[in-house]
């Protein structure tokens, strides 16, 4: 009897067990699925992700690129700016200048025709130059009298002549003024036309970074709506194995309380059964059990370690006066554009960094980048011999007392010029 009693149970728990296995594939299967799932979606969204990073990044660069390029265009747009008010400023002067001189011509006119009409007339009264001393010593009433006529003669042709010298001295002079003022306004427009077209090659490349930019905002925005996509599949595939592991804990505690209460159930029935049988009255279930010890081992250790250095050094020189006083060997040498030779030709920034060069220091090629370099003097007060004056697009070398030496223009090479003869837009010392 007591053998087919706990066959019974056996069977019962084995029934029990076979049940639970039946029902749980179906939930694994589609939990193992949807994991997989979602773990292939994980894989694409990390690319998609990857792709969209990588398209920021470049977006990124171009934008830092157009920026960079609008800062030059309003660099750019500031020296034209200078550019022109000295351009208007050089117009206004060589229109005065212009007057100056016309006005020196009818002085000069004046003047001829004054001293014509002093000629003739003494020529119709006898009076002329080769018989003038000798009237005046016939009609002389004394010597004293002869004297002073001969001299107030003389005083006269002086006058004549210091007066036609002076006006003509003064209109050589606004003659001078004013082609020099052409050369000037010559310079300055040669460098407008260059900084017109450095502006229009700005704008270009700031238009095509623009369009790059527009491009890299369209593809992220795919790359991104991807990714998104793909992230919500994965929440999907999340939120249904968050379900079926819900309710597989719900079956498994539904088991776990069905088999207590059956195991209950027949242990109340063995119990039950085994009182009825009397030959099993003296039966006794043993229980056994023990403690284990545990032991614990602990391990403390420490290091320390510390350690520095450092260093630094510097110096410096300079040959401001020696420089300017080669500079000016080259005065009457060619204006050559692009070239570097003081004797055969060369431009602004060619004449500049050549004269540097005989001494040792290698100054940048262009004018623009010559009137960033080396460092700054603050005012035309504080400048030194040697000095390099950058204006826009032009640069000189300072030679003391308000005057720089500089390869001007094709038409007159190298000069000496005021410094203010231009704006100026910063001042460079180099050693």
């Amino acid at each position: 009897m007591k053998r087919g009693f706990y066959k019974k149970i056996s069977l019962f728990t084995a029934a029990a067990l076979l049940s639970g296995m039946l029902c749980n594939p179906v939930l694994a299967d589609t939990k193992d699925q949807l994991k997989k799932d979602a773990a292939s979606n994980q894989k694409k969204l990390d690319e998609a992700e990857a792709v969209a990073e990588d398209i920021e990044a470049e977006k990124g660069m171009a934008e830092e690129e157009l920026q960079a390029a609008q800062e030059q265009l309003v660099n750019l747009l500031a020296s034209v700016a200078i550019l022109e008010s000295d351009i208007e400023r050089k117009k206004t002067e060589i229109e005065q200048a212009e007057a100056d001189y016309e006005e020196a011509q009818k002085e000069e006119a004046r003047q001829y025709n004054t001293m014509r009409a002093r000629i003739k007339y003494m020529y119709e009264n006898g009076t002329t130059s080769s018989t003038e001393y000798l009237e005046i010593l016939f009609h002389a009433q004394s010597i004293a009298d002869a004297l002073n006529k001969a001299a107030y003669a003389e005083k006269m042709a002086e006058y004549d002549r210091n007066m036609m010298n002076k006006y003509t001295a003064a209109k050589e002079e606004m003659e001078e003024k004013k082609s020099a003022l052409e050369d000037d306004l010559s310079e300055l427009e040669e460098v407008q036309t260059d900084l017109e077209e450095s502006k229009e090659q700005l704008n270009a490349t700031i238009a095509e970074q623009e369009a790059t930019i527009e491009n890299f905002s369209s593809k992220l925005a795919a790359a991104k709506s991807e990714a998104k996509a793909y992230q919500k599949k994965i929440e999907e595939d999340n939120a249904q194995i968050a379900k079926i592991v819900a309710a597989e804990k719900e079956a498994a505690r539904k088991k776990a309380e069905e088999e207590a209460r059956k195991k209950k159930e027949a242990e109340a029935a063995a119990k039950k059964n085994a009182e009825k049988a009397k030959e099993t009255a003296k039966q006794e279930s043993v229980e056994e059990g023990g403690d284990e010890g545990e032991k614990e081992e602990k391990k403390e250790s420490g290091e320390s370690s510390g350690g520095g250095s450092s260093s630094g050094g510097g110096g410096g020189g300079g040959k401001g006066s020696e420089i300017a006083s080669y500079a000016q060997q080259f005065i009457g040498n060619p204006y050559v554009a692009g070239g570097t030779s003081l004797t055969d030709g060369c431009d602004c920034s060619g004449f500049t960094q050549s004269v540097y060069k005989h001494f040792g220091y290698s100054l940048p090629r262009t004018s623009g980048e010559q009137g960033a370099y080396g460092s700054a003097v603050d005012g035309m007060e504080n400048a030194q011999p040697g000095d390099i004056f950058y204006y826009v697009g032009h640069v000189g070398i300072y030679i003391g007392n308000g005057y720089i030496v500089h390869a001007s223009t094709p038409a007159s090479g190298i000069k000496v010029t005021p410094a203010t003869y231009r704006s100026i837009a910063s001042i460079r010392r180099i050693v």
